[in-house]
């Protein structure tokens, strides 16, 4: 995704939780990276302090990981924070 379209998505993104969402509210996010422990702490480490669930399912022959966090946000500036940093993980695929 190039940088306008991403700015597209993620205005978008925006107005969709705003008129969607009461504020504050939780949010799920879900992510599938290739099974590696460093990328699971550096996303761990983007939700540290936030009181976020983490939850971590390999795929059946182990090649993949799927993580479900749950955190308590504020608003959708929050998501989209926590999406752009995610985003710069190489090899990280956001549901």
């Amino acid at each position: 995704m190039g940088e306008n379209e991403s700015e597209d998505f993620y205005a978008r993104l925006r107005e969709e939780l705003e008129k969607s969402t009461q504020w504050p509210s939780d949010y799920l996010y879900k992510f599938i990276i290739p099974t590696d422990p460093e990328k699971e702490r550096t996303i761990g480490a983007i939700f540290d302090n936030t009181g976020a669930v983490i939850q971590t399912k390999k795929s059946r022959n182990g090649k993949y990981t799927s993580l479900s966090i749950t955190v308590n946000l504020q608003g959708p500036d929050q998501v989209i924070e926590k999406y752009k940093a995610v985003g710069k993980i190489k090899g990280v695929i956001s549901l």
